[in-house]
């Protein structure tokens, strides 16, 4: 079928959509090459993020290499002050504060907008010790300890691995640096790793609390025709389609396979921006520009499939083989084990902010997660609902600062 000359940031409000990741990626123009992108490679300034987003601001920032227990070395930035020195004392009187991303993306996310309207650099002006995490896989943290990023091998993990290895080992770092309990802050994927992990019990020794916009767990409400079509497709065995582990966005493979999804009875590809990440109702044209220039990034087409079927089967589970006997091979159960988010202890200070045209966390959803911490302490969750706002406007939004990460900053304040 003949395409649209925007289909290739249509086709990524697409993949965006399947992934519960920024719905920012299909903000592009077709001026650009194929997925409106700049190119074939992966753009990754030389110097690295600090040099690239941070320091030209006038922050001081740090690089650190984290390796995890399983062998892969995730670069970790750090600002430790404001432009003027940030208030609230210095050194290790300062909170940490620990930023995650969502998939397909990396840390730059928090940086894109002017340092005014970026929760990076805000936290810092006021007084906050901000940290920066590159989950495994993206640009700045493609390396491992015994593998090369072209082995096969390096890609065989989900975000179950996110959960069990690279937010441990983040925090585990974070914590020894500054002798500090943490703030964490997660977006999309990102809340849904701390999820699992507080329900596990993982480092919530170590977690002072979270703030959790764009609360993904639950994705039932995911109804359009091309979410359902989206999901179906990636929950097959989609290594048998491309025969790579690793999911390339910028490579031929994807676009193929996005094209043949969007040729699919029922399906338009022409318009999908608001239909399947709602209407987002304050990003910059400037910002969306520069997010092109640096994003998205590779993941693991494994971990492709563990999100699929997390829109699929509605519950937070680990990863499916998708055959009895590997499952019990894994787990000892033949069906792979539930996150129980009730687990999560009662006592961790929680902060939900969530958008009422937020098509990716859709508001029954974040409902039913609600009803998973309804044994909270009453005092220890607070949750914000903002009516207009969409997925993407909760970390590039130009009023975000004054809607959202204000009250973020008051809730860390709290915690004191």
């Amino acid at each position: 079928m003949a395409l649209h000359s925007s289909f290739p940031s249509a086709v990524w409000s697409l993949f965006a959509f399947l992934l519960v990741t920024e719905p920012y990626l299909a903000l592009g123009s077709s001026r650009r090459g194929p997925l409106g992108l700049t190119g074939n490679v992966i753009i990754a300034p030389p110097a690295g993020m600090c040099a690239a987003a941070v320091a030209v601001h006038g922050y001081k920032c740090q690089e650190f290499d984290v390796r995890t227990d399983d062998g892969y070395i995730l670069s970790v930035q750090r600002i430790p002050e404001g432009r003027v020195g940030g208030g609230g004392g210095g050194g290790k009187t300062k909170q940490p504060v620990l930023l995650q991303h969502g998939v397909l993306v990396d840390g730059m996310t928090w940086l894109l907008n002017s340092p005014d309207q970026s929760l990076a650099f805000i936290l810092a002006d006021n007084g906050f010790d901000v940290w920066i995490s590159n989950i495994r896989g993206t640009r700045f943290s493609r390396r491992h300890a015994t593998l090369n990023a072209n082995d096969p091998e390096f890609w065989n993990w989900t975000w179950d691995d996110l959960v069990m290895h690279d937010l441990p080992s983040v925090i585990d770092f974070v914590f020894k640096q500054t002798g500090q309990k943490m703030n964490y802050v997660g977006h999309s994927l990102g809340t849904l790793i701390a999820l699992a992990s507080f329900s596990e019990g993982r480092q919530v020794d170590k977690v002072k609390s979270a703030a959790l916009l764009s609360p993904i767990a639950y994705l039932s409400h995911m109804t359009t025709a091309l979410g359902v079509v989206a999901a179906r497709s990636f929950v097959g065995e989609i290594t048998k389609l491309f025969g790579l582990a690793e999911f390339n966005p910028k490579g031929a493979p994807v676009a193929n396979f996005l094209k043949a999804l969007c040729a699919q009875p029922g399906v338009d590809c022409y318009d999908l921006m608001s239909a399947v990440t709602g209407k987002n109702c304050c990003l910059n044209a400037s910002t969306e520009d520069l997010f092109l220039k640096n994003e998205p990034q590779s993941t693991a087409t494994k971990n492709m499939i563990h999100l699929a079927q997390t829109v699929r089967d509605g519950i937070l589970s680990k990863y499916d083989y998708g055959n009895v006997n590997y499952n019990l091979e894994h787990y000892g159960e033949s069906r792979p084990p539930v996150y129980n988010l009730t687990n999560i202890p009662h006592n961790l200070p929680l902060f939900l902010s969530y958008g009422g045209r937020d098509a990716l966390s859709d508001v029954r959803d974040v409902q039913t997660l609600l009803d998973s911490l309804k044994l909270h302490e009453p005092d220890k969750i607070s949750v914000q609902y903002v009516k207009d706002f969409a997925h993407a406007d909760f970390i590039m939004g130009v009023t975000a600062k004054d809607v959202v990460f204000n009250q973020v900053i008051e809730f860390f304040r709290r915690q004191l």
